[in-house]
């Protein structure tokens, strides 16, 4: 590698930077991470800091994982890669599909379509419901229901169902024929509805209404995540997902959960549709299924969808749809190894236990500090909504979250800013101790702006 004086020369020129503007990251160049260890991350200077990102959402397990590490290694020295396209396979790819049937047996998944990440994973899943209608003979139902505040990804289809104007704006037109309802959070809502199962209620009502608006049989999905995370870390009431199966099944509409944040422990159950006691017809995972060390993603499918294309006689069941990097052995055997540490290591207990500590100290933040709009919190994902009138709920800056964000670092803790939102999602090795430094390191960077 370049010195590090080439490093900080060259840091945001040649390279832009996802989800930011190019020229501001010219004129306030972004952190440059070195090393990580443990839950924690050091920059170019020496500063060693917890990670409260968890990468994005996906280092469950956490950067001192030598399982995955050789893991990774092994597979490089026996099969760098190959193609899974139609007549090959590999003997990981083969391995992790069935390990993945196995976890999530309880949702009734029992195919597994391998992707390259998150935003493949959903891309796959729009496209395999319009196909599924297309071999049932219901080729009009091409249109999509989500959720105002959902996040899908950056493909034009997870942009389309994505419902956040941030993602959408700059690339539309996008995909048509799709609609959303009103997200079921209880601190911002158009009903201005603070009762949890009350505003369960509203949204499935509106969901009924565009279902009838736009005609059921028009329709082929829903999506939603179980717990939305970009937008905001929101917790929908308990009953709201129940309440959209019921919907889907009463209207023959798919259902798609969304499980690219909330898969593999991180909400204290392996799976958001599991928490809300839910069967969805499609999952979409990635992230901590190789907990970061390699891109690698998955569509899961159920019995019903499966046997509509392992049956089909026409060429409707023929999947034109794939990825080079589809099943790539060295992310899989990373994926057989990553499953394996987090069953040991129970992170779906772990991510419970410090989730409530961490939802605690939140809660303490939130009574010292009137700049905390909310706090929203579901396992080892939270959200602090920052306002700059508690009362009229009016969001805080972007000078002044920034703000925030950097004096957190300064004391030892790095966060994720999106909006008026810290969201936090560490690693699910968190100990008890990381949760206070966190809290402390918050408290730091809220202290400094008042």
């Amino acid at each position: 590698m370049r010195d590090i004086n080439f490093l900080l020369e060259n840091n945001a020129k040649p390279i832009w930077h996802p989800m930011a503007h190019p020229a501001e990251m010219r004129a306030q160049p972004p952190k440059i991470i070195m090393k990580g260890e443990g839950v924690h991350v050091t920059d170019i200077h020496g500063n060693r800091v917890l990670d409260a990102v968890g990468g994005l959402w996906n280092v469950n397990l956490g950067y001192s994982c030598d399982p995955i590490k050789k893991a990774i290694a092994d597979q490089l020295d026996a099969l760098p890669y190959y193609s899974g396209f139609r007549g090959t396979s590999t003997g990981p790819s083969i391995e992790l599909a069935h390990e993945l049937t196995e976890w999530f047996k309880p949702e009734g998944m029992t195919r597994v379509f391998f992707t390259s990440g998150g935003s493949d994973s959903v891309e796959s899943a729009l496209r395999l419901a319009r196909q599924y209608w297309k071999i049932k003979g219901q080729g009009d139902r091409t249109k999509f229901l989500a959720l105002k505040k959902g996040y899908h990804g950056t493909h034009f289809g997870g942009a389309s169902v994505n419902g956040n104007a941030n993602f959408r704006r700059n690339y539309e037109p996008l995909l048509p024929g799709v609609f959303h309802i009103p997200a079921p959070s209880t601190y911002r809502n158009p009903f201005n509805e603070s009762d949890p199962a009350r505003l369960a209620q509203l949204c499935a009502a509106a969901m009924e209404d565009e279902i009838a608006f736009q005609s059921a049989d028009t329709i082929a999905a829903f999506i939603m995540e179980p717990v939305l995370g970009a937008g905001g870390v929101i917790v929908p009431p308990v009953n709201f997902m129940k309440l959209a199966r019921e919907i889907c099944d009463r209207h023959g509409i798919l259902m798609i959960s969304d499980e690219v944040v909330t898969g593999f422990g991180r909400t204290g159950a392996w799976s958001g549709a599991r928490l809300w006691g839910v069967q969805p017809d499609m999952m979409t995972i990635a992230k901590a299924i190789t907990s970061g060390y390699f891109p690698l993603g998955a569509t899961l499918i159920n019995d019903r969808i499966a046997e509509a294309f392992e049956s089909d006689q026409s060429t409707f069941g023929s999947i034109g749809h794939g990825y080079t990097y589809s099943g790539h052995p060295v992310g899989c055997a990373a994926g057989i190894a990553a499953l394996a540490e987090t069953r040991r290591l129970k992170l779906d207990e772990n991510a419970t236990a410090r989730g409530k500590e961490l939802a605690s100290a939140l809660e303490q933040l939130k009574s010292k500090h009137e700049i905390v709009g909310d706090v929203r919190c579901q396992g080892l994902m939270a959200a602090i909504e920052l306002v700059s009138d508690r009362d009229g709920k009016k969001a805080a800056d972007k000078k002044t979250t920034a703000a925030i964000a950097d004096r957190t670092y300064d004391a030892g803790v790095m966060i994720r800013v999106s909006g008026n939102n810290i969201i936090l999602s560490p690693p699910l090795i968190l100990g008890p101790a990381d949760v206070a430094r966190i809290a402390a390191g918050i408290d730091a960077g809220l202290s400094a702006v008042k």
